[in-house]
């Protein structure tokens, strides 16, 4: 039996560009690879996923569901940059579910 994926798809802002992107659900570990791998964004995700370097940050608006939670790594490691808002998120720690779909993240340079 072949199960179908969920397609999803939000936008992303990054240096005043905007695209929309699409993805299934699970294609990716989570919204930073994602982002590394269709943006072509270096110095982006330096820490690979750990939730520690902060080289990932991203607002995000308009998520859903569980992704609204931050958790592990990320509170602290956004508190010790000055982050208090709950949209500004570590790319690393948004995986990518349908949480995401019809969301709005832009790429923050630090």
């Amino acid at each position: 039996m072949i199960t179908e994926r969920k397609k999803i798809s939000f936008t992303v802002m990054e240096n005043g560009t905007i695209r929309t992107i699409e993805t299934f659900v699970g294609e990716y570990p989570n919204l930073m690879f994602l982002l590394k791998d269709k943006l072509f964004l270096d110095e982006f995700g330096q820490c690979g996923g750990v939730g520690r370097c902060a080289t990932c940050v991203v607002k995000a608006d308009d998520i859903t569901g569980n992704s609204q939670k931050k958790d592990r790594n990320e509170p602290e490691t956004l508190s010790k940059l000055g982050f208090d808002q709950e949209n500004i998120r570590l790319s690393c720690q948004l995986y990518i579910t349908a949480d995401l779909e019809g969301a709005k993240i832009e790429i923050l340079e630090l």
